[in-house]
């Protein structure tokens, strides 16, 4: 059993961080959370509040996926990430269930939180990360 607690984020796949910050806090007024350049995923994410949720620009520091998705689909959403309650159950289940992993145990990743990213395969196309929170 998967216990889904909410969506953390909606990522957005930027080439340029500083030119795509700059747009959303333009058009929408928001405002930078936490910026990071997540060294495990080679990936810089810069967090956009928005309620309990976020905004994720994600810009590729030598994520060679990453700069692939940008250059064959161009900047645009990524992933939605949601946050599960026990990750390493959660993966397990879905294991079980015959559900297709990207990850088949948790990485670290921003803000030092544990994640693992389901196969678009598995949920129509959609690419979803599990989160879970560090405390």
């Amino acid at each position: 059993m998967i216990k889904i607690k909410k969506i953390d984020h909606v990522a957005i796949a930027v080439r340029n961080t500083d030119e795509s910050l700059a747009k959303f806090q333009s058009v929408l007024g928001l405002s930078v959370g936490e910026r990071e350049v997540v060294a495990s995923q080679k990936t810089e994410a810069t967090l956009l509040p928005i309620g309990e949720t976020s905004i994720e620009l994600i810009e590729p520091k030598g994520n060679e996926g990453l700069a692939r998705y940008l250059d064959k689909k161009g900047p645009g959403i990524h992933h939605i990430a949601i946050e599960v309650e026990g990750i390493e159950n959660a993966l397990a289940a879905l294991k079980a269930a015959g559900v297709r992993l990207v990850d088949q145990e948790p990485r670290l990743g921003a803000r030092g939180h544990k994640v693992a990213f389901l196969h678009p395969e598995a949920t129509g196309g959609i690419l979803i990360e599990l989160v879970e929170p560090s405390h």
